[in-house]
C-alpha cells in the first residue's frame, strides 16, 4: 500500500498493510540540539525513519486585505463581508492547475484545511481582541454567529471549488479552544453559537464523499468533544494537552471505533525515556491500535528538549508496531520491546 490507501484503510477501520507513521515537522531549532547530541550534520530523517507524508491543500482562507480593526457591532460587518470574497485574487496558488494534476497521481495523504476555529476566526491575535471577543460571544452571540456564518460561507465555496477538481484523503478543522483545565468556552455556548455555523462546510464535505472529517483540538478541549461528534466530526487529533484530560482510551469507551483517533501518546514519555515510551505504548497504543481507526502520534510538535536517542527509540517502536498492522479484534502482539 502507499501513504494514501494506509491512510484511508485506517480511517475506515480495515487492515492497512502497516499504520501510517506520520510526523508533524521536526524545526530548525530542535535538529540544532539534536547535531550537538551526535546527529549528522547531513543526516537525512526521512532515510532513518518511517515518514508518511502528508500536504495540505494551500487554499487561502484569510480576510483579503486584513482588516485594521475588528468589528464589535454589525457596522463593521460590510467590511468584512467584502474581505471574505471567494473571488478575491490569491485564494489559490499561481500553479493551481499543476498542482491538481500532480495531485491526481500521487500516493500520499492530501488534508484540505477548512477553519482555523472559533478564536482565529474572530480575528484573536493578541489579548486585547481576546477579551473583545469573548465579552461579544456572551453579550452579542447573534453578532459572533455572523461573523462565524460568514467565515463559514467562504470555506464552503472554498471546499466545492477544490472538491471540483481534486479527491482529498480528509478535511479538517483546527479548534485551539482549550485551556489548561478546561476550555475557553463553555459547551453551551459552544454548541448553540460556534458548532452550528460549522455545518454549511460539514455539509458539503458529507455531500462530496469526503470520508474523514477531523478536528485538531489543542489543550484541554474534552467537554467540547460530545459536541463534536454529534455536529458530524469523526476523527479527532488532540494536541498539546495533559494526557489525563484527553485521555484517547475513556475517549473510545464513550464514542467507540465512530470516532476515529490520531495522536495520544504523551509528550512528556519522550522526555523521560525508553521505560516511560514503553509503558506509553503498552497501556495506551498497543490496545488502540488493536481496536482500529487510530494512528499513533506523538500529541505535540517534537520540542528541543526531547533527546535525540528517545525520539529515535520511540520512532523504532512507532514502526516496529505500525508493522504488525493489528487488524481490529486481533489484539496487541509486540512480544518484547526494542
Amino acid at each position: 500500500m502507499n501513504s494514501r490507501q494506509r491512510f484511508q484503510e485506517t480511517m475506515r477501520g480495515g487492515a492497512p498493510d502497516r499504520l501510517p507513521c506520520l510526523e508533524e515537522g521536526l524545526r530548525d531549532e530542535v535538529l540544532e540540539r539534536w547535531r550537538e547530541q551526535g546527529l549528522a550534520e547531513n543526516a537525512d530523517l526521512e532515510r532513518m525513519f518511517h515518514y508518511d507524508r502528508r500536504e495540505w491543500v494551500p487554499v487561502n482562507l484569510d480576510l483579503l486585505p486584513a482588516l485594521k480593526k475588528w468589528p464589535t457591532s454589525r457596522r463593521g460587518l460590510k467590511a468584512l463581508r467584502r474581505r471574505l470574497d471567494p473571488d478575491t485574487p490569491g485564494r489559490f496558488p499561481e500553479d493551481w492547475a499543476a498542482r491538481v494534476k500532480a495531485w491526481r497521481k500521487r500516493k500520499h495523504i492530501l488534508d484540505l484545511r477548512l477553519h482555523s476555529g472559533f478564536f482565529l476566526s474572530m480575528g484573536v491575535h493578541d489579548w486585547t481582541r481576546f477579551l473583545e471577543a469573548v465579552f461579544l460571544v456572551s453579550d452579542a452571540p447573534a453578532l459572533v454567529r455572523e461573523i462565524l456564518e460568514m467565515r463559514a460561507e467562504l470555506a464552503a465555496r472554498m471546499a466545492e471549488r477544490v472538491l471540483d477538481e481534486v479527491e482529498v484523503d480528509c478535511a479538517s478543522f483546527s479548534e485551539p479552544i482549550g485551556g489548561n483545565d478546561r476550555p475557553l468556552l463553555s459547551p453551551r455556548l459552544y454548541e448553540e453559537v460556534v458548532l452550528p455555523t460549522y455545518r454549511p462546510v460539514l455539509d458539503v464535505l458529507r455531500r462530496r464523499g469526503v470520508e474523514t472529517i477531523m478536528m485538531v483540538t489543542y489543550a484541554n478541549a474534552r467537554a467540547l468533544v460530545p459536541g463534536m461528534v454529534r455536529a458530524g466530526f469523526n476523527c479527532l487529533w488532540a494536541c498539546e494537552v495533559e494526557p489525563t484530560a484527553m485521555d484517547y482510551r475513556a475517549l473510545r469507551r464513550q464514542f467507540g471505533r465512530d470516532l476515529r483517533l490520531i495522536g495520544g501518546i504523551d509528550l512528556d514519555a519522550l522526555l523521560a525515556g525508553k521505560a516511560a515510551i514503553r509503558r506509553e505504548f503498552k497501556l495506551k497504543v498497543r490496545p488502540l491500535m488493536a481496536q482500529g481507526g487510530y494512528v499513533p502520534l506523538a500529541d505535540g510538535r517534537i520540542r528541543p528538549n526531547v533527546p535525540f536517542r528517545n525520539y529515535v527509540y520511540y520512532r523504532r517502536l512507532l514502526e516496529a508496531s505500525a508493522r504488525e498492522n493489528l487488524a481490529p479484534g486481533r489484539g496487541p502482539g509486540l512480544q518484547r520491546p526494542l
